[in-house]
């Protein structure tokens, strides 16, 4: 009899302490995650010039390189090399405007061009085919 009480608080104190395990070793990945989401790259010393395109409604609502999802809307961008969340400054070199875009995918796919837009952004910098623009890194948005 005495036993079986063993035995079963046994297994009661080995619940618990998966249990506890569980719940601590949770809650570590999840301020890890929110830590690393709320740092931002710092690129502020990159600049370069070329050619820039845009993509827009092929790509509507399917995932990017980062996970997210393609808002054609929004102001973001695809770059090669730069890291996802990184901000930057695409001033086109035609008209002088400028914008400031949210790396999150990327490309281009195509040699000769430096940074593909969203629609929303290349509308925003009046960009309506390949144009000469030059890319500033940003500290912050």
């Amino acid at each position: 009899m005495a036993l079986k009480f063993f035995q079963k608080r046994g297994y009661a104190a080995l619940a618990i302490t998966l249990l506890l395990v569980g719940c601590a070793a949770s809650s570590t990945v999840s301020s890890r995650k929110s830590t690393a989401q709320t740092t931002l790259p710092n690129v502020s010393k990159f600049s370069q010039r070329g050619e820039a395109s845009w993509y827009g409604r092929k790509f509507h609502g399917r995932r990017t390189a980062s996970g997210e999802r393609y808002n054609m809307h929004a102001l973001t961008a695809a770059h090669r090399t730069l890291p996802f969340a990184s901000y930057v400054r695409v001033t086109n070199l035609v008209n002088g405007k400028h914008v400031v875009v949210r790396i999150n995918d990327r490309g281009p796919f195509h040699s000769k061009r430096i940074i593909d837009l969203s629609y929303g952004a290349a509308r925003a910098i009046g960009l309506k085919s390949t144009t000469p623009v030059e890319i500033r890194g940003l500290r912050k948005p």
